[in-house]
């Protein structure tokens, strides 16, 4: 607990607040890209903190928010099968896809299970021959490393009942896409520290330099969002654009090497569908062929023509999708805490904790 206590030490969070409202004499907006970032703004009220010429805006990043509503289709579908053990992390259960959710499917007696960990799905393939066991892989270029050391164990362990239904996606395309818009409002980027830490930097600095904007990788803790914050408006101030590591306690300029050698020898980059957002070229990552056997979405093939299979419609009332892109908040939003809520969620923002709408609705 002392380590953290240092990053929620109140006399350190009032130098940083003190030091950016010295620093931020003109108007910025700060886009963090990561959920958990967003989770700790909004139940530590960083932005009452902050002058008023620092606004933030809340990125797409939480994967399990925008994992599309045809993955979840296509995940009640296998998990529909009789011979199907279907597993996933507990933020999964609740999801909506165009009918109804894992949750719901369990309760009508479903073979759906909550696991803590991947290998658990390994072990439940070991004990169960006669059974399918599905993962439900769901994450950023955080959590792929572990998704993928339990397809190489079972591989390993030559357990031909494991597969894998993939919903992982590439943090630097969502920026792209961000900045690519003619009317994007963003003046500089908080990293998420966690996904850098395996990746490394470099991706970033490439879209620093093309779009010119700061991007500073952070951590998770007040005192870690307050020094990004204070590291970018620095940099804004300054008339500088390049990534800077405000987090190097934890992340190394090249990331983890052996974790990016298993997703290049596992994975490939595809387009992605993101959940309130559309269609973003080469922003998610797919088994390649070589582990055809271990990927649920060729073990169990969907037919595109069946409803409940990613045919069900988008609330077009909801405005998640601007919301995660900056050019919206959530105060924007007319149907916020009345009919979307965590318990009846409408926007993907919304689905899941680290949502910018359900940490809102929990915090604020």
């Amino acid at each position: 607990m002392q380590y953290l206590d240092d990053y929620r030490n109140n006399d350190r969070i009032q130098m940083l607040v003190l030091s950016i409202q010295r620093e931020a004499v003109h108007p910025w907006r700060i886009m963090e890209i990561c959920g958990g970032q967003t989770h700790t703004i909004a139940r530590y009220r960083i932005e009452e903190m902050l002058p008023q010429t620092v606004g933030l805006l809340h990125g797409p990043g939480c994967p399990v928010c925008v994992t599309p509503e045809s993955i979840i289709d296509q995940a009640l579908k296998i998990a529909k099968r009789p011979e199907v053990i279907f597993t996933s992390f507990g933020d999964m259960m609740r999801v909506p896809g165009s009918e109804t959710d894992l949750l719901q499917l369990k309760a009508g007696g479903a073979d759906v299970r909550m696991l803590y960990s991947p290998l658990d799905a390994v072990e439940l393939a070991a004990a169960h021959p006669e059974k399918e066991i599905v993962f439900f892989a769901i994450g950023f270029e955080t959590t792929a490393p572990v998704n993928l050391m339990a397809l190489k164990e079972a591989e390993r362990r030559q357990l031909k009942n494991f597969s894998l239904l993939c919903s992982l996606f590439a943090v630097p395309p969502a920026i792209e896409m961000i900045l690519s818009q003619t009317d994007n409002k963003i003046d500089g980027f908080l990293a998420a520290g966690h996904v850098c830490a395996i990746t490394g930097n470099e991706a970033y600095h490439d879209l620093s330099a093309r779009y010119r904007r700061p991007i500073v990788v952070t951590g998770f803790e007040p005192a870690d969002l307050l020094y990004g914050i204070y590291k970018c408006v620095r940099q804004l101030e300054n008339r500088e654009a390049r990534v800077e590591n405000a987090y190097k306690r934890a992340v190394p300029e090249n990331g983890n090497p052996e974790a990016r050698k298993l997703m290049e020898e596992v994975l490939e980059p595809v387009g992605r569908e993101w959940r309130g957002i559309g269609f973003i070229p080469e922003s998610g990552f797919a088994l390649r062929e070589k582990y055809a056997a271990y990927d649920a979405s060729k073990k169990f093939p969907c037919n595109e023509d069946t409803k409940g299979c990613g045919n069900g419609k988008q609330a077009l009332r909801c405005i998640a999708g601007e919301i995660m892109k900056g050019n919206s908040r959530v105060a924007d939003c007319m149907y916020f805490g009345t009919i979307c809520s965590p318990h009846h969620p409408i926007g993907a923002p919304m689905v899941s904790a680290e949502g910018v709408c359900a940490a809102y609705y929990n915090y604020q």
